[in-house]
């Protein structure tokens, strides 16, 4: 009768051990789809030279493909000068109309405008990195930490050129010390400065890359417990959730891109003011 037990013990053990270890698959199988949306992955492996790895990864693949597209976009809408554009040459024309007179012109005044290229530039790359990210088979390249970095410092020395441009060498780095302190307090507050400098520019990039890679990790989650339970009855309300978020993610492309323009004018702007 011991033996019986045992047996059926053991049996029971070793039929969960491999439901585990297919709901492992299931999981591990269900998760590839979001994985290759958030890591970035080879697509052409070239050497290192000089420790720096050239290899063409999807993420960089998909900033190519965005600059093509922008570039075709822009270049064929406005071949030609038209009074009153319409079709894709009006719908850009009314995106820079509305981030010029709702971002730029707002937070650096009309001496601000020599910067909107960049500021149109770093919207609409962003923008359409978040899109093509939806798309099957894409991947979502401002869910890379290295290039919401890049576009962090692109800004921090927008903002540096800019301050330079209006108050000098010497003068841009005298802002950096806010006006009536004492003496003493000076060599104490640069290096504070500097880093609440740096901080905001580390926030600018992580707040990008955290809001576009979080999508992503919430739909792995969710879709996980489809493969966890196994379960027709389980599966229409984790699908139902997945949907919505896959929705929302599109409206979080468009917010993330203006919020990151929006700020890159701020900090921009804060250069280019007598006292900040």
């Amino acid at each position: 009768m011991v033996e019986h037990v045992a047996e059926q013990v053991v049996e029971h053990g070793a039929e969960a051990a491999q439901a585990a270890e297919h709901a492992a698959h299931g999981a591990e199988g269900g998760s590839a789809f979001i994985m290759h949306h958030i890591l970035a992955q080879p697509v052409i492996k070239l050497p290192t030279v000089y420790g720096v790895d050239l290899t063409i990864t999807n993420h960089v693949l998909m900033m190519w493909i965005t600059s093509l597209i922008l570039l075709l976009a822009f270049g064929l809408s406005f071949r030609r000068k038209k009074l009153v554009p319409s079709g894709l040459a009006n719908a850009l024309e009314a995106a820079v109309v509305y981030i010029r007179d709702d971002v730029i012109i707002p937070n650096m005044g009309h001496h601000g405008m020599m910067y909107a290229p960049y500021l149109l530039t770093a919207f609409f790359f962003i923008l359409l990195c978040n899109l093509l990210g939806l798309v099957p088979g894409g991947a979502t390249a401002t869910g890379n930490i290295g290039v919401t970095a890049a576009l962090a410092i692109l800004t921090l020395v927008m903002g540096q050129i800019a301050g330079i441009r209006k108050f000098g060498f010497w003068g841009n780095m005298k802002h950096l010390i806010p006006g009536g302190l004492p003496g003493f307090l000076i060599p104490i507050m640069i290096p504070v400065e500097i880093v609440s400098l740096m901080a905001k520019h580390i926030a600018l990039a992580i707040r990008l890359f955290a809001n576009m890679i979080a999508g992503h990790i919430t739909i792995l989650a969710i879709m996980s417990l489809i493969f966890i339970f196994k379960s027709w009855i389980v599966a229409p309300a984790p699908l139902l959730i997945i949907i919505f978020c896959a929705i929302l993610e599109i409206l979080i492309a468009f917010i993330q891109a203006y919020v990151f323009t929006i700020l890159s004018a701020v900090f921009i702007g804060m250069n280019m003011a007598e006292e900040h």
